[in-house]
């Protein structure tokens, strides 16, 4: 199987799951994951967040998923508990399509990590 198959089933395999457990059976898009791995890696699953506090989310979690790729690393928590990461290395020009393969190996290699899928 080559890299790209395996990659679509990976993907498959964590958009139905995390679409059955947050969206009643609704596919979630790839905007709607980063945003709760954001959540995740917060650790504040029970409250609700103003839309900035959104987008930070989203933030965290694109740091969080390109951390092992070399583009961030984590640098500390603040006192309300967000973390916070520092650019090691820019990213490359992207096209959209690109930056779309790349954000969804990220996010399957996270749920590899957190045994969520095999």
């Amino acid at each position: 199987m080559s890299r790209d198959e395996q990659l679509k089933i990976r993907w498959e395999a964590v958009v139905t799951i995390l679409s059955n457990q947050f969206a009643d059976g609704e596919t979630l898009d790839l905007d709607a994951i980063i945003y709760l791995i954001g959540v995740q890696e917060l650790g504040q699953l029970n409250r609700t967040f103003k839309k900035d506090e959104k987008l930070n989310l989203m933030h965290i979690a694109i740091c969080r998923l390109l951390e092992p790729y070399g583009y961030y690393e984590f640098d500390f928590f603040d006192e309300e508990g967000w973390p916070h990461y520092q650019i090691k290395e820019q990213l490359p020009p992207l096209k959209a399509g690109e930056q779309s393969v790349l954000m969804k190996d990220a996010i399957v290699n996270y749920f590899l990590e957190k045994e969520l899928i095999k």
